[in-house]
């Protein structure tokens, strides 16, 4: 090498490597090769699989140039460091980069960034080390596992269900756990109770809650109206005495700093980001933010972990910062230690800010909104894993009244510990879980209290929720399906191929979802198969350490694979995806359901001597139901009866003679634009989101994602409010310049 030549860093990203820049003040050459710059080909399935899964890496189309400007920024680099993610796809980005610019620099070292500071930077460049070929492989095998599923499988649906249509190795599971939940939902048959709480008080305190556990030394078990107004009557006249007072003191530990799935769950519980935003802001956040007086900063670490591990450095930083601003009560004596489940990369950290320092009140006008509320999450979620436990005092105190118990439970928050700055969100109140009161702290035992009210309340037995997509991960961790790289993608490809949808913040089965999950579980029993997905990752996992060869593991997937794929080719049939009660009206033979690349429908089962089609929806318990037909008018151009139909992207009403008139015109809703006063009308996008749109469109183009409501504008007089879905429901104005809102108004996005 001759004097004069610089080193040479490549990342993926342009952000990356403006950060990089940064801080080496032109000491050295940064590059980046946006994203991979080798994948498997588009058109073909790329894998040899006789000659052991060898597979068929190409340059990507478009990256020739990029490739180009490596090589020849190699050629006059010292020593060429790969710095893409420190993850598996990151190693193989860096394999493939490697496998081009050896051709001309054969002085090459894999660094790893796991956080884009100073530190972070000089840190990775001192500890450069070879690729390593395990991991890879494993990411080589996980490709080549994708590419057969998906190559081999979806092509099959498009033939016998629609086009367009994909089936994924780990986001088959995920869609089946989906589809089962809404069928346990269907399937469940809510059984009534009822609750008797008595109000009670002591002396002129004010009063308090218990609730009735126990009559005649059994659970309480009250199932109608009828046998509740017993109870009551019979307790009415009771004196209630206090037989029993347990007090505990209870310690709430803090939570351990986040990793990639419970980054994406809390920030779905807590700002509504879907993990795919999610995963967009904090790789923004990772690669590097221009800050004013600073300059480009990596403000988290990288955000793609499953290791609890904190940097010792860290750890004393953010001790130093709560003893000052809290005090030393809010210090544990020793810094918590969290560890992780099976085979976490221990080598990352988990995320958390770069530093404590830079507080979310002083980057306030300098990010974005959701940046500044994920980073703020990301903040307070590490500080809060290095403080100390929360106390609270709990009272329990059984109360009794002839043969019956009652119970009232009580908390106080003693001491907040990390409470200061994290609030839990949970999913779901657990069925049952009885409220917290408040009871006089004199209250002794043998005190006799007044009754002042015993309440009734019916209530009925609950199924369990539908997954949301904090629940879904949730799920899919603890069965071992997916990977931190992955849980993203995978709720993201299920909703964008319409085979879910969100209602009101949770995930439901279209038609076209449960069709085909049940296609792939009839014939591909292993795709969908929760041990058999958590196997493969496990041995992945095993790939990575190199316990395991990756043609091992394809070898024992493809052997059973490709018998099921040549059984399913013959046996898949679309003939019987369902049937209804209902009859053709034309013919007199059964509906079924059918399903095209327009939606689902109810057709004849006659097809094709019989071409009657309807729609169909389900009731609460899952049953095919046909429509109802609602007097929609006679077509204008042939004069027949108009019909409502469902398309891709939305309903629209339409010829009943289709395909022979082709007539159509969109739904149009109640509500009116807030901008021109056209109604609007209902669409889905390309990937399967609801939005609403002015049917004036194009010459007026308001659009959103927030459902209108027929309430005029108290402040502008629009003809339409808009409502936001989730726990917290809000209602606002999008009129331009009206900032009307009940509550908190949501971040306006464009329709996708």
């Amino acid at each position: 090498m001759s004097e004069g030549k610089k080193p040479l860093i490549i990342v993926e990203s342009p952000a990356k490597a403006k950060t990089i820049e940064k801080y080496l003040e032109g000491k050295a050459k940064v590059i980046a090769s946006k994203g991979h710059i080798k994948d498997l080909p588009e058109r073909e399935l790329g894998v040899d699989i006789k000659d052991g899964f060898k597979p068929k890496f190409f340059i990507v189309k478009g990256k020739g140039k990029i490739v180009q400007a490596l090589k020849d920024a190699a050629s006059k680099a010292s020593i060429c460091y790969l710095g893409s993610d420190p993850d598996r796809e990151g190693e193989a980005i860096a394999w493939h980069i490697a496998e081009e610019i050896r051709k001309v620099n054969q002085n090459i070292s894999r660094v790893l960034f796991y956080e884009v500071t100073k530190k972070g930077i000089e840190g990775g460049l001192k500890s450069g080390r070879d690729l390593d070929r395990n991991l890879y492989e494993s990411q080589v095998g996980r490709r080549i596992l994708d590419r057969l599923v998906g190559y081999m499988v979806s092509p099959l649906l498009w033939r016998k269900v629609a086009s367009g249509l994909s089936a994924g190795r780990v986001q088959s599971p995920a869609l089946r756990l989906i589809v089962e939940r809404e069928r346990e939902i269907e399937a469940f048959k809510p059984e009534e109770y009822w609750v008797i709480s008595a109000f009670l008080r002591k002396g002129d305190k004010k009063p308090f809650v218990a609730r009735l556990r126990k009559i005649g030394g059994v659970e309480a078990r009250i199932g109608s109206e009828e046998e509740a107004t017993r109870v009551c009557e019979r307790l009415k006249d009771a004196r209630f005495v206090v037989s029993n007072i347990k007090k505990k003191e209870v310690q709430k530990a803090p939570p351990p700093p986040f990793i990639t799935s419970s980054l994406q769950q809390e920030a779905w519980r807590h700002l509504h980001l879907s993990p795919k935003q999610t995963m967009m802001i904090a790789q923004e956040l990772y690669e590097g933010v221009e800050i004013p007086g600073e300059g480009r900063v990596g403000l988290i670490t990288y955000m793609r972990t499953d290791s609890f591990r904190l940097s010792s450095d860290a750890v004393e930083e953010a001790r130093e910062l709560i003893k000052k601003r809290f005090g030393g009560e809010f210090l544990p004596p020793k810094p918590p230690v969290y560890r992780a489940k099976g085979r976490s990369q221990d080598a990352h950290e988990a995320i958390r800010p770069t530093s404590v320092l830079r507080t979310p009140e002083t980057l306030k006008g300098v990010l974005k909104h959701e940046h500044l509320r994920l980073y703020e999450l990301i903040y307070n979620r590490f500080l809060a894993s290095q403080m100390s436990r929360a106390l609270s005092d709990e009272t329990e105190c059984d109360i009794e009244a002839k043969d019956a118990l009652f119970c009232a439970k009580a908390s106080v928050l003693k001491f907040p510990g990390f409470l200061q700055v994290w609030r839990e969100e949970r999913d779901e109140k657990d069925e049952g879980e009885e409220d917290k009161t408040t009871v006089p702290e004199d209250l002794a035992l043998g005190d006799e209290l007044c009754l002042q009210e015993l309440k009734k309340e019916q209530r009925f037995t609950k199924p369990k929720p539908r997954y949301s997509d904090a629940t879904l991960i949730r799920e899919l961790e603890e069965r071992g399906i997916g990977r931190p790289s992955t849980y993203a993608t995978i709720v993201s490809n299920i909703l964008e191929k319409g085979y879910v949808e969100r209602v009101e913040g949770k995930l439901r089965p279209t038609e076209l979802g449960r069709i085909v999950c049940d296609l792939l579980t009839m014939h591909f029993g292993a795709i969908v198969d929760y041990g058999f997905t958590a196997k493969m990752e496990e041995n992945l996992d095993k790939v990575a350490s190199g316990e395991k060869k990756h043609t091992e593991v394809l070898n024992e997937f493809y052997k059973d694979f490709s018998l099921a794929l040549e059984k399913a080719k013959k046996e898949m049939d679309l003939k019987n995806l369902g049937q209804s009660e209902a009859k053709c009206p034309e013919c007199g033979s059964p509906l079924v359901v059918r399903v095209s690349k327009s939606g689902v429908f109810l057709g004849c089962s006659r097809f094709p001597e019989c071409r009657f089609v309807t729609e169909f929806s389900r009731d609460e318990h899952g049953n095919v139901k046909v429509q109802s037909d609602q007097d929609l008018g006679l077509c204008p151009v042939c004069n027949a009866k108009l019909v409502l139909r469902n398309g891709r992207f939305g309903r629209f009403i339409a010829c009943s003679r289709y395909p022979e008139c082709k007539f159509t015109k969109p739904v149009l809703l109640s509500e009116r634009c807030p901008t021109c006063n056209a109604p609007l009308v209902e669409k889905k996008s390309s990937k399967g989101k609801v939005f609403y749109s002015c049917s004036g469109y194009p010459k007026c183009k308001f659009s959103t994602r927030f459902k209108p409501i027929s309430r005029n504008c108290p402040q502008c007089g629009a003809p339409s409010l808009f409502e936001s879905s989730g726990k917290r429901k809000s209602v606002f104005c999008l009129k331009e310049g009206c900032e009307y809102a009940e509550g908190r108004r949501p971040v306006r996005r464009r329709a996708q």
